[in-house]
């Protein structure tokens, strides 16, 4: 009989076990379906009462620019590119080089006036470059004041009247 109660006892527990298993918090599937239709809800009331009526004015403001710049490049000009710059950079043996490529703005009638001066040019850049040191090209200000040089000396060998300005168009430090 002690066997019969203990078996008993042992179904009880067992059975109360599964009971406690079987049991399930939360609201299920209709907990599920509440929460669904609350936010489908606050999402329309949301959207329904901060949409506004659309704007009866054009797309895209018309903003007013200040006065037209004129563009650099004009019509009557013409650009004579000048023979590869290389040399060499400080006064420690040649291990730092400068490579450049230099554009002559001009005149369209002045290109063969620019043409024959190119060696004269070249020299007159090469003198300029030659006394830059190495710590001027580390100094993004300096870019500045180098083209405004070679502006300069292309002005007094060529003339005011045919040298617009130069233009940089290849440069490499190494």
């Amino acid at each position: 009989m002690a066997k019969k109660g203990a078996a008993k006892a042992g179904d009880q527990a067992a059975d109360g076990g599964d009971q406690t298993s079987e049991k399930k918090s939360g609201g299920g599937f209709v907990g599920l379906a509440i929460l669904a239709v609350g936010a489908m809800t606050s999402s329309f009331a949301t959207v329904y009462v901060l949409a506004s009526d659309p704007p009866t004015g054009p797309a895209c403001p018309v903003v007013e620019t200040g006065p037209s710049v004129e563009p650099i490049a004009q019509q009557d000009q013409s650009y004579v590119e000048l023979q590869d710059i290389l040399i060499t950079i400080g006064s420690e043996p040649a291990t730092r080089y400068l490579k450049m490529k230099v554009s002559i703005v001009t005149g369209n009638g002045s290109t063969g006036m620019v043409e024959k001066a190119e060696p004269v040019l070249i020299d007159a850049f090469t003198n300029y470059l030659r006394s830059v040191e190495l710590s001027d090209f580390e100094n993004p200000d300096f870019y500045a004041h180098m083209r405004e040089q070679l502006s300069r000396r292309s002005e007094l060998v060529l003339g005011g009247g045919v040298s617009q300005g130069v233009l940089i168009t290849e440069f490499l430090l190494r």
